[in-house]
């Protein structure tokens, strides 16, 4: 029998006996897109909380969210509803940036997630001098000073980096919705920008536009 895996809470919580003020998990969504931008999102379990980490309180606070999922084992449906309780939650902080297409093609795709990343830390607009840790979905570094440490598929396995993935997913798609009506013959709300069949027919057809990243060798090929 197959049981359902949820994201759980042991990363946080030996960050948080270790004496961690600030534990944010950091998720990415548009990476391996042909258009639009690299999106990032930053989600902490907020600091004057932690005193309760352990208690039935603090569960009980989070009980609405505890069967999250990675956003790519979520329907649109159950993303919409877990994206409104997240970032309307009394005990979660988020933060969001995004990286466009022009400065994706200018230093890479790389490069431009790890940029998201840190942009969104700093919408958190945390306090200074505050113990902080970084849990990165990913298997590479940011080049910013906390403590920080990179998990593959920290998205499926950490709650804070899951919770951003269903931020970063909404936000995008919501992006990828807003260019769809300029730029309505590609069908980005469908698609989202993504390498589907109707995208390579749409690129075929009408070649590329602004938004598409001209350094892909897909939209160079065509």
């Amino acid at each position: 029998m197959n049981f359902m895996k949820y994201p759980s809470f042991n990363q946080e919580k030996k960050l948080w006996k270790k004496g961690y003020q600030y534990v944010i998990g950091l998720d990415e969504v548009g990476r391996g897109a042909l258009a639009g931008p690299v999106v990032a999102a930053a989600v902490m379990i907020n600091s004057q909380i932690s005193v309760n980490r352990n208690s039935r309180i603090f569960a009980n606070k989070l009980a609405n969210i505890r069967e999250i999922k990675d956003s790519k084992q979520l329907t649109p449906k159950q993303r919409e509803k877990f994206y409104k309780i997240l970032t309307t939650h009394p005990i979660i902080s988020w933060g969001i940036a995004f990286v466009s297409e022009k400065i994706i093609d200018e230093i890479n795709v790389l490069e431009a997630t790890k940029i998201a990343m840190i942009n969104a830390i700093n919408d958190l607009n945390l306090k200074q001098n505050q113990k902080t840790f970084l849990l990165v979905d990913g298997n590479f570094k940011l080049n910013f000073p906390i403590s920080q440490k990179s998990i593959v598929k920290a998205d499926e396995k950490i709650f804070s980096c899951t919770c951003a993935s269903v931020i970063a997913k909404i936000t995008r798609d919501r992006i990828m919705e807003k260019l769809d009506k300029k730029y309505p013959q590609y069908g980005f709300k469908k698609h989202k920008g993504y390498g589907t069949k109707l995208h390579f027919s749409m690129i075929k057809k009408y070649g590329s536009c602004k938004i598409h990243r001209k350094t892909f060798a897909p939209i160079k090929n065509f």
